[in-house]
């Protein structure tokens, strides 16, 4: 269970949690452009929360392929004001007290976000990027997810060799848990994430959803990142992210069924939905 201030709580296996993402960058693959500036980021942090989000995902570097590396003054300038106007309201915003999360490999924006107003680090790299990260979350107190990834976004389409896909991305999480936990964070901050559409191509995507209880077996609450991904694309023969939300919807029901405990989602109305009725259907709770 984590538990956040104001009194929320992520139990789990009780049901889905929703992870809203918002991203603030300029060339993420489905949203960038969209919400890079604090009005347009903050309407949709509120957009968000009252969708049904659970926890806002914020991230101020995209990690589509093929995408640049973003310095640290300009990642903290792109996140930072947004988790402290989402935390301390501005203009006709009012305050959210929803738990937020800093999408960021660098142990420094990590730092600077929670001291904003986040409550979870969430690295793609599962720590590996930034040496300092894992003593960092360590020392923050907080919850950190570990992703998988071969590469940078930049290269990690040239990865995707694999003898056993869900086996070699098992054995990495299980590395990084143990890493993360000799650095004293405590086994109950963690949650790992399978890395949809990060070094992995169409069919070893859809192997991942096939295979989810495996990652289940860990030990480690899941979340899974459908949301409008490329394999979504290849199967509906639909190349615009943004029309691709039924797609999204069925790919989630496969994540529910296998046992994800958290969704990171554009589409939050939808996909809340989505949770409500394959929670009843997948999970004892319901």
């Amino acid at each position: 269970m984590w538990s956040f201030a104001g009194g929320t709580q992520f139990k789990w296996g009780d049901r889905t949690y929703l992870m809203g993402v918002l991203n603030v960058t300029p060339d993420s693959f489905s949203d960038g452009g969209q919400f890079n500036t604090l009005e347009a980021a903050l309407r949709q942090a509120h957009t968000l929360a009252a969708s049904g989000a659970d926890v806002l995902d914020i991230g101020g570097q995209s990690t589509r392929p093929n995408a640049e590396d973003v310095s640290l003054d300009e990642e903290l300038r792109r996140v930072i004001p947004v988790i402290q106007a989402i935390r301390n309201g501005l203009a006709s915003f009012p305050p959210l007290s929803i738990p937020i999360s800093v999408d960021t490999t660098k142990a420094a924006v990590a730092q600077a976000a929670i001291a904003a107003g986040a409550n979870i680090v969430n690295d793609i790299s599962g720590a590996t990027y930034d040496p300092e990260m894992l003593t960092t979350v360590a020392k923050l107190g907080v919850p950190l997810i570990l992703m998988h990834i071969r590469g940078t976004p930049k290269t990690m389409q040239q990865l995707t060799d694999y003898t056993d896909v869900v086996g070699e991305i098992c054995a990495f999480l299980e590395d990084r848990v143990k890493a993360a936990i000799a650095h004293g964070i405590p086994p109950a901050h963690l949650a790992i994430d399978p890395g949809i559409g990060f070094a992995k191509t169409y069919a070893q995507n859809l192997e991942i959803f096939q295979r989810l209880p495996e990652l289940k077996r860990l030990g480690y609450p899941v979340l899974v990142g459908p949301s409008r991904k490329s394999f979504i694309g290849h199967l509906l023969n639909q190349p615009d992210p943004q029309l691709r939300v039924w797609g999204t919807a069925a790919a989630c029901c496969g994540a529910i069924a296998g046992g994800a405990d958290i969704l990171r989602v554009h589409d939050v109305q939808e996909m809340r939905q989505v949770c409500q009725v394959a929670d009843a259907l997948w999970r004892k709770a319901g």
